[in-house]
């Protein structure tokens, strides 16, 4: 479901285009949708971005400075966000509704919309924009 880069061809990636559905702007009232500037800037200043893809779609790649809840967890480790700051979600991307039902968990559970950001384009749009990527997950 991610791209996948092509061995010895740099900065090239092959994207499955067969899998998911495509997945709205706009997840629910009061959650601001978020692009690639916004996820960095939100990196760089320390402030929380969560990828809440579940085990087993992930690949064994992450965005570096991310924290992981699954979406599986994410009502039951809602306590671990701090609702003192704007925490942007994200998943594999536009064809992946794993963000978007996360967040909508999270506000039939109370959780505030106006801290919840969304990154709809996710791991797909992250890598095939040549963002860097690590290494990490263990599935």
């Amino acid at each position: 479901m991610t791209p996948q880069y092509i061995p010895d061809t740099k900065g090239l990636v092959a994207v499955d285009i067969t899998w998911g559905e495509i997945q709205p702007i706009q997840v629910a009232d009061g959650i601001r949708t978020v692009g690639e500037p916004e996820v960095i800037k939100h990196l760089q200043s320390g402030l929380p971005v969560i990828d809440v893809r579940a085990p087993g779609t992930r690949d064994g790649i992450r965005i570096a400075g991310t924290n992981e809840i699954p979406i599986s967890d994410i009502v039951d480790r809602m306590d671990e966000l701090d609702r003192s700051k704007p925490t942007i979600f994200f998943c594999n991307g536009p064809q992946c509704p794993q963000s978007q039902k996360a967040i909508n968990l999270l506000l039939e559970a109370g959780y505030p919309a106006e801290k919840m950001w969304y990154y709809r384009g996710g791991m797909h749009d992250w890598i095939t924009l040549g963002l860097p990527v690590v290494k990490e997950y263990v599935e």
